[in-house]
C-alpha cells in the first residue's frame, strides 16, 4: 500500500521520544499557578460538600427536599446522573479496545479515570439516602449474624450494590492494568529517590521484556471482555430501580436500553468536557487528542441523542397505546404539569441541541462542541430529576398529590459531588500520564508515510 486513506491520529512530526517527554511533562514538571488555581477551587467546593454531607447526617434527611409523596429526591437523582457519566469511559476503554478502534488510543485513559471517578461519586449518594449511613452495611449479604433478618434478594436496590461495587472494582482494575507500562516510564525518567520508589512501587516490578508484554496483553484482553457487559448490566440495573415498581412513568419495559443509551449520552458529554479542557490546560495534548478525536465522540453524541429522542417520544406511544388512563396522565403531566419547565429543558438540551453535530462546522469547532457538552450533562440531570419527581408528586389518589421542597442543601450536594469529582480529576492530571504512551506509539504513522517508507500502515 502505497497511502493509507485515514487522517494521522498523531498532528506534528512527532518521534517516539518526543511523544514520552510531552505526555510525561505534565507528570514531570512543577505545578503550574493556573493548575493550583484549579485545584484550591475544586478543594473548596469539595470541603463544601462534606461539610454539607455531615451537617446531614448529623441532622436529617428532612433538610433535604425530600417529603411525603415525593421520597426520592437529589440523593438518588444525582447517584444515577454519575452512574451514567462513568458509561463513556468502559464503551471507549473496552468495547472499542475489542473491536480494535484505534482512534480511542489517546482519550481512552481520561475516560477510564472519568469512569473511576465518577463511580466513586456516585456511591456516597445511596448511602446517605438510606438516612443512616452508619448501619448501611446491612445491604452487603454478609454471612447472617442478626437472626432471620438477611438482605432481600428480589430487590433491585440490593442488584445495585452488587452491580455499582463490580464495576467499579473492574473498571479500576482495568484502568490500574492500563496504567502499568507508563508508570514504569516515570519511575525510570525519576531523578529523586523517593519518585523512583514511589512509581517504582506502582509499577509492580515491570521491566518491559516480552514476558511482561505477553502477561500484560492477556490481561488487558479478558479485563476488556469482562468489562464490557458492564456497560449493560450496571445502568440496566440502576434503570431496575423504577421499572419493576408499579408507579406510573416508572413502569415501562423500555427502561434499561433508554438508561443504557442515556448514560452512553451524558458520558460522552463529560468526556468532551473534560477532554476540551485539558486540551487547553496542556497544550501540547493538542497533537493527541486532535479535532478528529472530538468529532468522532460527537457523532457518538448525536446519535445516542437521537436514541434518547426516541424513547422520549416512544413513552407517550406507549401510554396512549396501553389505554391506561394514569400511564397517559403521568406523561401529560409531566410536559404540561407543575414541572413543565424541567421537561422542556431535558428535551431542549438532549434532543434539540445535540442536533448541531449534524453540520461538519460544529462537529469540529470547540467552543460549540464544548458549549454543547455542558447542556448534554444539565439535560441528563434533569432527565432523572424529571423521571423521578414528576413520577412521585402526582400520584393514583389526588389527596395525595404534592411538591418536591427543593432546599439549599439539594444544590449545596448538587454542586459540591462536582468539586469532590474534579479534586480528584486534577491530581489525576498531576500526577499520572494522562495519555497512554504505551497505546499512543503504535499509532504515531497512522496515516503518515513513515521515515525512509514511501506509505503507512
Amino acid at each position: 500500500m502505497s497511502s493509507v486513506a485515514r487522517k494521522p491520529l498523531i498532528l506534528g512530526s512527532k518521534t517516539y521520544k518526543d511523544i514520552t517527554d510531552d505526555i510525561c511533562a505534565p507528570v514531570e514538571a512543577p505545578a503550574t499557578k493556573r493548575w493550583f488555581g484549579l485545584l484550591l477551587g475544586a478543594k473548596a467546593l469539595f470541603l463544601f460538600y462534606i461539610v454539607h454531607i455531615a451537617i446531614i447526617i448529623g441532622t436529617g434527611m428532612g433538610l433535604l427536599g425530600v417529603n411525603h409523596p415525593v421520597a426520592w429526591g437529589t440523593m438518588i437523582i444525582t447517584f444515577v446522573f454519575w452512574i451514567g457519566i462513568g458509561h463513556a469511559g468502559t464503551l471507549i476503554s473496552a468495547i472499542l479496545y475489542l473491536f480494535r478502534q484505534k482512534w480511542r488510543t489517546s482519550v481512552a485513559r481520561s475516560a477510564e479515570a472519568m469512569t473511576v471517578f465518577a463511580v466513586m461519586t456516585a456511591g456516597i449518594f445511596p448511602l446517605i439516602h438510606t438516612g443512616r449511613p452508619w448501619l448501611d452495611f446491612w445491604l452487603l449479604p454478609y454471612p447472617n449474624q442478626r437472626g432471620p433478618l438477611w438482605v432481600n434478594f428480589r430487590s433491585p436496590l440490593l442488584w445495585d450494590v452488587f452491580a455499582v461495587s463490580t464495576y467499579a472494582t473492574v473498571s479500576t482494575v482495568f484502568w490500574y492494568v492500563g496504567l502499568v507500562p507508563d508508570l514504569a516510564t516515570i519511575r525510570d525518567r525519576a531523578k529523586t529517590k523517593l519518585r523512583r520508589l514511589i512509581y517504582g512501587t506502582l509499577s509492580l516490578g515491570w521491566r518491559g521484556s516480552s514476558r511482561d508484554w505477553a502477561h500484560y496483553e492477556i490481561v488487558y484482553l479478558l479485563l476488556a471482555g469482562l468489562s464490557t457487559p458492564l456497560v449493560l448490566s450496571v445502568h440496566t440495573i440502576v434503570s431496575f430501580d423504577f421499572a419493576v415498581s408499579m408507579l406510573p412513568g416508572w413502569h415501562t419495559t423500555i427502561f434499561p436500553p433508554y438508561f443504557v443509551a442515556g448514560a452512553v449520552f451524558s458520558g460522552f458529554g463529560m468526556v468532551i468536557t473534560l477532554l476540551t479542557l485539558v486540551r487547553i490546560g496542556f497544550p501540547k495534548f493538542k497533537d493527541y487528542i486532535t479535532i478528529d478525536h472530538m468529532e468522532v465522540m460527537n457523532k457518538i453524541i448525536m446519535t445516542t441523542g437521537l436514541m434518547v429522542g426516541y424513547a422520549y417520544g416512544s413513552e407517550f406511544f406507549i401510554a396512549w397505546y396501553s389505554g391506561n388512563h394514569y400511564e397517559v396522565y403521568a406523561f401529560t403531566n409531566r410536559a404540561f404539569g407543575p414541572y413543565w419547565w424541567s421537561y422542556w429543558i431535558m428535551i431542549s438540551c438532549n434532543v434539540v441541541i445535540p442536533q448541531l453535530f449534524w453540520f461538519e462546522r460544529f462537529r469540529r469547532s470547540i467552543p460549540v462542541m464544548f458549549v454543547v457538552s455542558i447542556f448534554v450533562n444539565i439535560g441528563m440531570w434533569f432527565e432523572r430529576f424529571v423521571i423521578t419527581v414528576t413520577s412521585l408528586h402526582r400520584d393514583f389518589l389526588p389527596s395525595n398529590w404534592g411538591m418536591y421542597a427543593w432546599s439549599w442543601f439539594d444544590s449545596a450536594i448538587l454542586f459540591g459531588s462536582f468539586g469532590m469529582f474534579l479534586t480528584i480529576f486534577l491530581l489525576y492530571l498531576k500526577f499520572v500520564p494522562a495519555i497512554s504512551i504505551a497505546e499512543v506509539k503504535p499509532v504515531l504513522y497512522v496515516g503518515k508515510k513513515r521515515p525512509g517508507h514511501e506509505g503507512g500502515h
